[in-house]
């Protein structure tokens, strides 16, 4: 895939990148270099993320402390 830089440095990010990655309008990504390549790290919607880890059960998430 490729895009283009514009002349004030804009790209545009192909659909098929931002259907896959489900990327909407108006939404953050926090740019970064990495090896040499940029990277774009789409910033996720905290409430987006309610009710991700219902159900889960904190048994056997931490080894226990023992103390002496």
């Amino acid at each position: 895939m490729e895009t283009k830089v514009s002349s004030k440095y804009q790209i545009v990010i192909p659909y098929e990148i931002r259907k896959q990655l489900n990327i909407k309008k108006g939404q953050k990504l926090q740019v970064g270099v990495r090896n040499g390549m940029i990277t774009l790290i789409p910033e996720v919607d905290f409430k987006s993320l309610q009710g991700i880890l219902k159900g889960l059960k904190p048994d056997g998430l931490r080894e226990e402390d023992e103390r002496v």
